[in-house]
């Protein structure tokens, strides 16, 4: 039996992948910071906590994952009757799965070119 999770994984991704470019950062460390730091403060805003602002990255991540966070509760009503605990699991999840399509999982020689 599928998780239920993992079938909301893929249209969150889909929204991700076709419409914010801060995936396509040219560096592993940038996509990796980058989706560590909009999908962190993501799950603190769907989850109503506080977030750190401190820096300039997180402000600059806050900004996307605002953005993010309207799109996903515009576009997918069931977020609105999550717990905390599973959003959180479906963040994680999601954090997972853009990682393996933008990092691990791409074939994109420049991400690791030491020259570039």
């Amino acid at each position: 039996m599928e998780n239920p999770i993992d079938s909301r994984i893929e249209p969150l991704v889909d929204y991700i992948m076709k419409n914010c470019l801060w995936q396509f950062h040219s560096r592993v460390w940038d996509r990796e910071k980058q989706n560590a730091g909009i999908l962190g403060i993501t799950a603190q805003l769907l989850c109503d906590e506080p977030v750190d602002l401190s820096t300039p990255a997180a402000r600059c991540y806050w900004a996307d994952a605002v953005v993010l966070v309207e799109a996903y509760q515009t576009r997918y009503a069931w977020l609105a009757t999550m717990g905390k605990a599973d959003i959180k699991q479906l963040i994680t999840a999601l954090h997972e799965r853009l990682n393996y399509l933008t990092i691990t999982g791409s074939l994109n020689a420049e991400l690791t070119d030491q020259r570039y």
